[in-house]
């Protein structure tokens, strides 16, 4: 487990994002992700009958459908003990496979970082 305090603070900031989404919206997951130049995009999961989408997958399509071009760091907010291997090629596909990946349980204590590849 990995001490949510002694996070970067702009790690600290996506779990946040991602907790407060996940939260706010009532949904089994919240995920964020930073670009590379900063900006934040912050997703739930998607559970309509037409379209499933993660709360990881949701971030990583809307900073790309926002122009965004690599990834610094991305965090999701769950309560399942890992990520799913298509939730981590998504990032990969922005970032890069060393882009680190920061699970967090709904309480925001960071349980491992991963990274993408």
């Amino acid at each position: 487990m990995t001490d949510s305090n002694a996070l970067d603070p702009e790690d600290r900031k996506i779990v946040t994002l991602a907790r407060s989404a996940r939260a706010r919206n009532g949904v089994p997951e919240g995920a964020a992700v930073r670009d590379d130049t900063g900006r934040t995009y912050v997703a739930g999961t998607v559970a309509l009958d037409s379209l499933r989408l993660s709360a990881l997958r949701t971030a990583v399509a809307m900073a790309v459908a926002s122009g965004a071009q690599s990834l610094e760091a991305a965090a999701v907010v769950t309560e399942a003990e890992s990520v799913p291997a298509d939730d981590l090629a998504a990032v990969a596909d922005l970032g890069g496979t060393a882009t680190p990946v920061l699970v967090a349980g709904p309480d925001g204590q960071v349980r491992q970082t991963r990274t993408a590849g």
